[in-house]
């Protein structure tokens, strides 16, 4: 596991409340990765990342779901509007949470989901409450992950299953000069830590979990980096983002970094479902 232990959860949450505008406009209304087959737009690219991972966890109509990380909420709308499930979305920004909430009113989804502003590693969930816990791009963000995982574990039901894709550090052992370009990322990306796959995994065995599903979308995802990055040179948001402050200028900066730890193989991404046994 890649760590990097300068970052502060309070500059994680003021990322997202000031850089909310940025990744709406630079990329839409859902905060992760498109997922490409062929030549498709990046509009079409994040909804099949969404309707793929779905699937991969043959998530049932009217599922109670809890997704972890909900940004702008265009995940938990679209498994409202799709699989109706009951979703309640948790994320650390209150300007995520508000943009959320009025994003599915506009939309008028039914049944309607519900938007908490909490921190996912102090929220709490009933006991077997949860038929689906969701997570995409939360858990990089996340500084105890094992302690996490147990947690989440324990909201779901017997049968209940545990979907989720993240940015991973690459399998061990790393050279110097692929750890320094995940450390990189870290930095520019407000990543306390980096899991690598067999990682996730065994965190989610802690959990008591059993791992399904597992495998490993890089190239199918990258182009994501290679958009926004064309995007940000067309437009001025990098004065935009000098007038905020250092960190978001950061952030831009590292589009490069991200796109340079795919191809090196110093990062991957991946994808996970796992199950909570029925007896």
């Amino acid at each position: 596991m890649i760590e990097c232990p300068n970052i502060k959860k309070t500059v994680i949450r003021n990322h997202y409340d000031i850089s909310t505008l940025f990744y709406r406009l630079m990329w839409g209304p859902h905060i992760h990765h498109g997922l490409w087959h062929a030549n498709e737009s990046p509009a079409v690219a994040q909804i099949q990342l969404t309707e793929t991972l779905a699937k991969l966890a043959s998530i049932q109509p009217e599922s109670v779901l809890y997704d972890i990380g909900c940004g702008m909420g265009g995940s938990s709308i679209w498994l409202a509007q799709n699989l109706r499930c009951q979703v309640t979305g948790v994320t650390l920004s209150p300007v995520q949470r508000q943009w959320a909430t009025t994003s599915a009113a506009i939309k008028r989804v039914q049944p309607r989901p519900k938007f908490r502003c909490e921190d996912a590693e102090a929220i709490q969930f009933p006991t077997g409450s949860a038929d689906v816990v969701w997570s995409i791009e939360c858990t990089e963000h996340l500084f105890d992950k094992p302690a996490f995982f147990a947690k989440a574990g324990s909201w779901l039901k017997p049968g209940g299953r545990f979907a989720l894709c993240a940015w991973l550090a690459g399998e061990p052992p790393m050279s110097e000069e692929h750890a320094n370009q995940a450390m990189k990322v870290c930095e520019g990306m407000f990543c306390p830590s980096l899991g690598s796959q067999s990682d996730y995994i065994r965190w989610f065995e802690q959990a008591g979990l059993k791992v399904t599903a597992t495998g490993i979308w890089t190239d199918q995802v990258k182009q994501t980096w290679e958009i926004c990055r064309k995007r940000v040179e067309k437009t001025g948001v990098r004065y935009l983002a000098k007038v905020l402050g250092k960190n978001h200028v950061l952030f831009l900066d590292h589009f490069d970094a991200i796109l340079n730890a795919y191809n090196s193989g110093a990062m991957e991404y991946g994808y996970f479902v796992a199950e909570k046994p029925r007896s």
